[in-house]
């Protein structure tokens, strides 16, 4: 592997993990009642990436928030968004519901569907200003902008276009559908970066999807990797080594 860059995979079974029956969660860092002192506050400016599975006619009742800005990226299912701002919408696949929670929201999460579970990643980053004036967005790609390309979903506000999430962070985020036997570059504008590979196959990963990146880290769906650069325009190679279709997000950071 290239001196230039430092790999540290963070294994799915490692991370924090509730089942409350109604929600089927898993934390890559501290959250809530899950405390571990290796993975306390995020890395860099990203705070919070859980993979939540919601049980349908469920969600997270009307909560607060201050100063994040807060994102679901949706898999499967519906996931409906209330908020004190005056927004309802029901998210589906592909989109990003986006939440600038600035000097403070109150929202819901709610599955409405009544059969299927909601499957998604929330998101925790924070920004580099303070007191930020509340705001919410949503866009839509679909998996064909992601199949076997990086697709720019959320990008740092001085640098992102009308296609784009803006985000008050140095902070650019990522999606891929890969398929077999194909492979894909990334070259980092940052010194940080981090990888997560969705857990569309459900908890038995056993053959699910598996991606090779650098030169011999193999990750397995639900597992993710903290990326470090010695420099900037570093360059990590991102294949997919398995036999079915690989989904995940790459963050470019700060």
């Amino acid at each position: 592997m290239s001196s230039k860059i430092q790999i540290t995979p963070r294994r799915s079974h490692e991370r924090g993990h509730a089942d409350h029956g109604w929600l089927k969660t898993f934390h890559t860092w501290s959250f809530a009642s899950y405390h571990d002192s290796h993975f306390d506050k995020g890395f860099g400016c990203l705070r919070v990436i859980n993979e939540d599975r919601v049980q349908p006619t469920t969600g997270f009742g009307t909560h607060s928030h201050s100063e994040y800005e807060i994102f679901s990226y949706i898999i499967d299912g519906e996931l409906q968004h209330q908020d004190s701002m005056g927004n309802t919408e029901i998210i589906h696949r592909g989109e990003v519901q986006f939440t600038s929670a600035g000097t403070g929201i109150q929202h819901s999460e709610y599955n409405v569907n009544k059969s299927d579970w909601v499957h998604f990643i929330q998101i925790w980053v924070k920004p580099n200003q303070s007191k930020l004036k509340p705001s919410y967005t949503t866009k839509q790609w679909s998996d064909e902008e992601k199949l076997n390309k990086l697709c720019l979903l959320i990008d740092d506000i001085k640098n992102c276009n009308a296609k784009t999430i803006a985000i008050h962070a140095p902070l650019s985020m990522f999606a891929s559908i890969l398929q077999p036997n194909n492979s894909i570059k990334h070259v980092f504008k940052r010194t940080k970066g981090y990888i997560h590979l969705i857990m569309r196959s459900g908890y038995d990963v056993r053959n699910g999807a598996k991606i090779r990146i650098g030169q011999d880290i193999i990750l397995e769906e639900g597992d993710g990797a903290f990326i470090n650069c010695e420099e900037l325009n570093t360059e990590l190679s991102i294949e997919n080594i398995g036999s079915i279709n690989v989904e995940f997000l790459l963050f470019d950071l700060e």
